[in-house]
């Protein structure tokens, strides 16, 4: 296995890939091999789990799995008060800044979670925007009006949308590559992707140590220009817009998050956020990830 392990060619550009060593699951208790690209720096899990209806259960979206700070129920519930309000609201502006919200915009959410972002977006904005996902967080979805697409129905609306976003899915999927192409069939010539995910760049020479490696759950790992070549590769035109407005409510969230905040309160409402979200994108370089431009 180490032997066959050796030979692996990067999943994005098919270059040699080095050993970084193993990271011990926290869930499942199993070692996971990382390796590295030595052309473009695309890391990943070489022996991801498979059995992703066990992995994504009702356990997993309530916080009870790999991923602790999760509270898509209570998002789903209480989303007048959840501190994921911010990073909504946030994505919106983003996108807003990038394509006009009209009644003529199509917007889809991929791997939208309890859909809260569609939610929140179709009540504050004039988009047509709808959300693929599949489980028991798809059903919850649906159970609040929410619109959650099942795959026949995702597959019927290829080159039909004006923005495709995907929030914290791209370090999810093994092959990154071939799922930025099949979005790329849902957009329409010139239509936007924006998508998050964690930078590894700050972190190259220290991966294991790397709290965003959860390797139960995040598989793949991007710098900016790793990110470029694979929408490159897939059928984008990466740009690299830096901080747009709306970035500050993103990385607002993200800090509560990681400070184990749930709710909205007073205590951080009187923060100050533009001070501290400057610092925190300076040292986690998350604005710096390229969006993608169908051709």
């Amino acid at each position: 296995m180490t032997e066959l392990a050796s030979t692996q060619p990067c999943p994005v550009c098919a270059s040699p890939t080095r050993a970084l060593g193993v990271k011990q699951g926290g869930f499942s208790a199993r070692a996971f091999m990382l390796r590295q690209c030595q052309a473009c720096a695309f890391a990943y899990v070489a022996n991801p789990l498979e059995n992703y209806a066990e992995i994504y259960d009702e356990k997993y979206y309530r916080g009870q799995g790999p991923d602790a700070m999760l509270d898509y129920l209570g998002e789903l519930e209480h989303p007048a008060t959840t501190v994921r309000q911010y990073e909504w609201r946030g994505i919106q502006d983003i996108v807003h800044s990038l394509v006009p919200l009209t009644p003529h915009t199509k917007w889809l959410d991929y791997g939208c979670g309890n859909g809260g972002l569609v939610r929140h977006v179709r009540a504050a904005s004039a988009a047509q925007i709808e959300g693929f996902e599949e489980g028991w967080i798809a059903d919850q979805a649906r159970g609040h009006g929410i619109p959650i697409l099942t795959r026949d129905e995702l597959a019927a609306r290829a080159g039909t949308y004006d923005v495709v976003s995907a929030i914290e899915v791209i370090e999810h999927i093994p092959d990154p590559v071939a799922a930025l192409r099949m979005i790329r069939t849902l957009l329409k010539p010139g239509g936007l992707l924006f998508l998050t995910t964690g930078n590894a760049e700050p972190y190259r020479n220290k991966l294991l140590g790397w709290s965003y490696v959860i390797p139960e759950i995040h598989v793949s790992f991007f710098e900016p220009d790793t990110l470029a070549r694979a929408l490159t590769l897939a059928g984008f035109r990466p740009e690299l817009r830096g901080a747009m407005p709306g970035y500050n409510d993103v990385l607002r969230f993200k800090i509560l998050k990681n400070l184990g905040a749930r709710s909205t309160s007073f205590v951080e409402r009187r923060l100050p956020w533009p001070l501290l979200c400057y610092a925190a994108d300076k040292r986690y370089r998350v604005t710096a990830h390229p969006i993608g431009w169908a051709v």
